[in-house]
């Protein structure tokens, strides 16, 4: 078949594509799953704007980058269908109504965090965030670990991470090596777990063998580069001038601009090491709430990831500065955000135009499938962490050599957590029940143990 030029102006009007965007931008709960299923129905089956076999190509893109899968697909979509002003809105609009919503509830966890009513609904949350994480190692795990060596590759990754503390970025790394070197010997790890397309309808206004009008050049790309990465450090770098480099909005600024890069798998892949550094390192969160802002973040529209706004917002509160705690609490969270979802426009804008050579490049999908069974191993460690924080009031450490274990103080176990976590495993696996409708029984359930 022939390959056709897109031309140069929008696929649809942008206002058609702007009330688009908007609508899916209300309906993305449940996670990128879910998120992606929003986006198939309504731009592919419904709409008619992107054919299959082109949403899936975009798709297997996004699963290459870090960072949330979901927002970038909508960026890369937008993009197509409206250059790179339609990426720009897609993208925006995709975050922000999760992010107005989590930054209301941030507030009300620091300003009421501590009442009856609040502390009840965050004892019945907490414990159904160990059964969702639970649910996203089974559902990770049966996609991903289709062969002996990647099984091998999740439980050294769980070692490394639970019991010899290996950084997260260096778990990554090491687990794309070994995924491109394993794959020299074991052909089956050049092929990942991919999508099927479905049957097309009528040819859609992006049909599967259209070109975009942006063909890959290198002063393009240097020019999109560089402004990707002022736009980027350049809000980071006023704050330094402003607040000071010992300040916490330079300390959040560049902490989780290195985390935006290294989140490959999901949200929950690098909330382990999130959760470690905001409460281990820089002191912005007690144990047990990592978990509660997780929570926050399951009952709000937009990607998963959107949970580090929680940190900073709390965090900063903390931490002020010179500043009134809620004016440096909002500063940061929005911050935050900046330098965690502006790494997905520069790599959508940057890399699409190229998204044709790399599809079929197997020594990437090797390294990605690597990478993919290490995150089994990183989410199973996260559903440890916080069972440890929210079943047990202390834990202890056990040392031998290199080994450093974090095991829960016996004595100190929480009978009503273990029920609700029970009640919530049992809503999940046994009721099939959706992330939702589980967070919100079980709220009410630890709202009830409160007050009784």
């Amino acid at each position: 078949m022939a390959v056709r030029e897109q031309r140069s102006g929008d696929v649809v009007p942008l206002r058609e594509a702007t009330r688009a965007w908007f609508s899916i931008s209300l309906q993305t709960f449940g996670g990128p799953a879910g998120q992606i299923a929003v986006m198939q129905h309504k731009l592919v089956d419904e709409k008619r704007w992107i054919g299959q076999k082109r949403f899936l190509h975009a798709l297997n893109y996004c699963m290459l980058l870090p960072g949330p899968e979901a927002q970038q697909l909508a960026i890369y979509i937008g993009w197509l269908l409206n250059g790179s002003l339609g990426g720009l809105i897609a993208g925006v609009l995709f975050v922000l109504p999760g992010v107005v919503a989590l930054l209301a509830l941030s507030a009300l966890y620091v300003g009421a965090g501590s009442t009856a009513v609040v502390g009840g609904l965050f004892a019945g949350l907490a414990p159904a965030v160990i059964a969702i994480v639970v649910q996203a190692v089974t559902r990770v795990g049966k996609r991903a670990l289709h062969h002996p060596v990647l099984v091998g590759l999740a439980v050294t990754s769980f070692v490394a991470l639970t019991a010899l503390g290996v950084p997260f970025p260096v778990v990554v790394v090491t687990a794309g090596l070994l995924g491109w070197l394993l794959s020299l010997r074991f052909t089956a790890l050049r092929t990942g777990a991919g999508h099927d397309a479905a049957p097309d309808g009528p040819e859609p206004l992006i049909s599967d063998d259209a070109l975009h009008h942006d063909a890959p050049s290198t002063s393009r790309g240097l020019k999109t580069l560089a402004l990707g990465l002022l736009l980027w450090f350049t809000p980071v770098l006023a704050a330094g001038l402003v607040f000071s480099r010992e300040s916490v909005f330079v300390d959040q600024g560049l902490f989780f601009s290195g985390a935006a890069v290294v989140t490959f798998g999901g949200a929950y892949a690098v909330l382990s090491y999130v959760a470690h550094q905001a409460v281990h390192v820089y002191g912005w969160l007690a144990p047990g709430e990592m978990v509660r802002g997780l929570a926050l973040a399951e009952t709000t529209p937009g990607p998963l990831i959107m949970v580090v706004q929680f940190v900073a917002f709390v965090g900063a509160y903390r931490q002020p500065g010179d500043l009134d705690p809620w004016v440096a609490a909002v500063l940061a969270s929005l911050l935050v955000t900046w330098v965690t979802f502006v790494p997905c426009f520069l790599f959508i804008f940057l890399g699409a135009p190229y998204v044709e050579r790399l599809r079929n490049n197997r020594h990437l999908t090797a390294a990605l499938t690597g990478i993919t069974a290490a995150v089994v191993g990183v989410i199973a460690n996260l559903a440890v962490f916080f069972a440890l924080h929210t079943l047990f009031d202390r834990t202890r450490v056990l040392g031998w050599g290199p080994v450093e274990l974090h095991v829960p103080v016996l004595g100190s176990w929480d009978p009503i957590a273990f029920a609700l976590t029970g009640a919530a495993l049992f809503m999940i696996f046994g009721l099939r029940w959706s992330t939702l409708r589980t967070l919100g029984v079980c709220a009410v359930l630890g709202l009830g143990s409160a007050l009784v």
